[in-house]
């Protein structure tokens, strides 16, 4: 009995965050099957742990397992992505040009967009997936990645500027053609 009060109380938990898992494990592994495959590893481990969840944001809790199923997942496989640098210097590059909520709104068709996502390293898709698709809070997000407030505010920057250069890039590249 008690198996089917936990297995009821972990359906009503997890399920309705499963979009969402899926979302960002399909953005982090870039590939359909992969991240249904992660998604469904890491509702194992959410299960097997679930004795531990002691309540809370339960969507948080999740996507949190997702997002470590998928690095562990990446690791073992070496599909490592170019490092991040850290170098504020390197990466603020001051501009007059519209940032990238205006550069979407100039109807930028989806397969631009998922080209430059694809573009970026995972770090930076994952903020983006998190806060601008999930529309997760920084603490939110923070608490997903293990990481402090600052560092998800500084990725989440880094990341719209790299989005903004490479919608650029995909733009110059059609007018070209």
């Amino acid at each position: 009995m008690q198996f089917l009060k936990t297995a009821a109380r972990f359906e009503d938990t997890v399920l309705p965050h499963l979009g969402a898992a899926y979302n960002l494990a399909r953005w982090l592994m870039r590939n359909d099957q992969d991240a249904e495959d992660m998604v469904q590893d890491a509702c194992v481990r959410a299960y097997q742990s679930f004795g531990g969840f002691r309540g809370g944001d339960s969507r948080t809790w999740l996507l949190r397992i997702v997002r470590n199923t998928c690095y562990t997942q990446l690791r073992q496989n070496r599909a490592h992505e170019p490092a991040v640098s850290l170098d504020e210097d390197l990466h603020h590059l001051p501009s007059e040009t519209p940032g990238p909520e205006a550069v979407l709104l100039r109807h930028v068709d989806a397969q631009m967009l998922r080209q430059a996502m694809e573009e970026l390293p995972a770090e930076f898709r994952e903020v983006l997936v998190l806060r601008e698709l999930e529309e997760l809070s920084y603490k939110e997000i923070a608490d997903i990645a293990a990481v402090p407030l600052g560092t998800v505010m500084s990725r989440l920057a880094r990341a719209r500027k790299r989005l903004e250069q490479g919608l650029r890039r995909n733009e110059e590249s059609d007018r070209e053609l």
